[in-house]
């Protein structure tokens, strides 16, 4: 699939760019200390995050990393249309898919990432 180069991931924290194409927060819950205006989001697909259960049982350890992936996999298949939505979007330009998380290697928006591009 051609859409490597098209989608990337950023921290809501860091500086909205015009070469980041269509802003999509990829997390459930809004991040803390974000104002909208500032996070200049597009889409927000809640529903495309990991289950609260799941993130909870994550919890950023990183030893459970390979576990949470192929547990966020088997979600992910069940939101086809949001998934479908970004690649769909990915054809016709940039798309990045924005995460509040702290840990800029293991996080959700990674993980998704990886799912477009690995997962028909």
């Amino acid at each position: 699939m051609g859409l490597v180069m098209n989608v990337k991931v950023k921290r809501i924290y860091d500086q909205p760019d015009k070469t980041d194409g269509y802003r999509i927060l990829v997390d459930r819950l809004w991040p803390r200390g974000m104002k909208k205006e500032r996070a200049s989001i597009d889409l927000w697909l809640k529903d495309i995050a990991p289950s609260h259960e799941l993130r909870k049982w994550f919890s950023h350890e990183r030893q459970r990393w390979p576990e949470f992936k192929d547990r966020y996999f088997q979600e992910l298949r069940k939101k086809s249309d949001s998934v479908e939505l970004i690649r769909e979007k990915a054809k016709r330009g940039k798309v990045t898919l924005v995460y509040g998380a702290k840990d800029e290697q293991f996080n959700n928006a990674v993980c998704l990432r990886e799912f477009i591009y690995t997962d028909d």
